[in-house]
């Protein structure tokens, strides 16, 4: 018996609308700051990686090793994937400033009023 009233009063406790205050709304705003940011730099870090493989598997003959022509490609595709991967993080940092910028007063705000109660 006891054990089904405890089922029953965790399936309720599912269905109840959950009490957010001030600091979950704070954290959900930096949340949606910071997320685009990040969800960017891993993409294009991913991508930037794989270009960058590409090129030294080119350029190290292990695809296409008997054509000639193939390695000084895979160099420059390299080069292009070094430039990729190295310009991330700097990407990453403007995505991310631009983005506080404009949520800047909203979350100072916030802050501010969870602060001074």
């Amino acid at each position: 018996m006891k054990t089904q009233l405890e089922k029953i009063e965790k399936i309720q406790k599912s269905y109840l609308p959950t009490n957010s205050n001030k600091l979950d709304e704070l954290q959900a705003l930096d949340k949606k700051v910071k997320r685009p940011a990040t969800a960017f730099a891993y993409t294009f870090g991913a991508i930037g990686s794989l270009v960058l493989g590409t090129g030294m598997c080119l350029a190290m003959k292990v695809i296409g090793a008997s054509n000639p022509v193939l390695m000084p490609v895979g160099i420059g595709v390299g080069l292009v994937g070094i430039a990729m991967v190295s310009a991330n993080y700097f990407i990453y940092r403007k995505i991310l400033k631009k983005r506080k910028e404009k949520y800047a007063n909203e979350i100072l705000s916030m802050a501010n009023t969870l602060l001074s109660e």
